[in-house]
């Protein structure tokens, strides 16, 4: 049973991990489980508390399933979730909590590849830094964006509209009830904001990156499709492993540049660029082989940027399959490299 589990029966640590064999099959797992194939780590920042992220024990099971079918036994483990809408002043206080409960967890944990499922803003670079530090087989499968939301047949964005209507209602320019219809159809289904905020970001940076299946940022999080992406991560997963395909392999100086590089092109969140989300993860590997090339390398990429992050930009419907690519995914916007991914 993963590392530290699949020992010869006659070995002289035979004893602790029958311990740990017979605790397991206390929760219904057959003999067959622990015959030394993969086990798969399913790191969940699902919490009541994190709307964003509330609809990831569905997609667990997705997951769960995809690792079933290819051979490998998916177990689910909780870490702390951060979610932007409900803790106070801000989640980048616990941004590397987080990040060591992942790895803790990784590393404590007789595990032999992770999937890290995320949403909100700062879960996604949390779990990255904290697998990273790690480095072995990792896919991350983000919760989604939630649908557009709604008011009186006009398109409203989660995470800017919000403070607008705030603003009217104290200056008296709409009445309570507007305010209240307001409220409940601005965000009206499962998923993370559907504006190019920080978690819709951070969604794209871990596709540019190569860290997650193609579309893995642009489908809604209500969609069918999105569990199917979770099942074939769970089949992706099983075969990493046996390629021994770590995440050092594949963040490497190039996939960060060409990270930045996109999220220039899309207009990402203008915070990509603080030194705790830049792919935070991408120093970790390795020394200074993978090291994180400056911002101002890229200066005229950050001027593109700048110039895209307006709302208009950030509520267009680009996730929708015929607006990003045939795949649905997001469209290669700068001359391709030869970095390893998990596709």
């Amino acid at each position: 049973m993963g590392r530290n589990c699949a020992a010869p029966r006659g070995s002289a640590t035979s004893c602790i991990r029958a311990v740990a064999r017979g605790w397991a099959k206390s929760q219904g797992h057959p003999e067959q489980m622990f015959d030394g194939r993969p086990v798969i780590g399913i790191c969940n920042t699902w919490s009541d508390l994190n709307p964003c992220n509330a609809h990831l024990r569905i997609l667990a099971e997705q997951v769960k399933r995809g690792v079933y079918e290819a051979g490998g036994f998916p177990l689910e483990f909780p870490v702390t979730s951060l979610g932007e809408t409900m803790m106070k002043p801000t989640t980048m206080l616990y941004r590397n909590l987080a990040s060591m409960d992942v790895e803790e967890s990784m590393r404590a944990n007789p595990i032999d590849g992770v999937v890290l499922l995320t949403s909100c803003d700062k879960t996604t670079p949390a779990c990255l830094m904290g697998a990273a530090s790690v480095d072995m087989p990792t896919m991350v499968v983000t919760g989604g964006p939630m649908l557009n939301g709604k008011f009186r047949n006009r398109d409203i964005g989660s995470g800017t509209d919000v403070h607008r209507f705030t603003t009217e209602l104290r200056a008296g320019t709409i009445s309570q009830l507007d305010y209240l219809e307001a409220e409940a159809g601005i965000s009206r289904s499962d998923g993370h904001c559907m504006t190019m905020g920080t978690a819709s970001t951070m969604a794209c940076m871990v596709e540019a990156l190569g860290l997650t299946l193609p579309s893995g940022a642009a489908i809604p999080g209500p969609d069918a499709r999105r569990k199917r992406l979770g099942h074939l991560a769970g089949n992706r997963i099983v075969e990493m492993v046996s390629e021994e395909l770590c995440m050092s392999k594949i963040l490497t100086r190039q996939a960060v540049e060409n990270a930045i590089k996109v999220n220039a092109v899309l207009g990402g969140s203008t915070r990509r660029i603080m030194p705790g989300r830049r792919p935070p993860s991408s120093k970790r590997p390795g020394p200074r082989k993978n090291s994180v090339p400056k911002p101002i390398a890229l200066g005229r990429w950050r001027v593109m940027a700048w110039a895209r992050h307006t709302k208009s930009w950030a509520k267009k419907p680009w996730r929708k399959s015929s607006s990003a690519s045939p795949s649905g995914s997001i469209p290669p916007l700068s001359k391709p490299t030869t970095t390893t991914s998990i596709y």
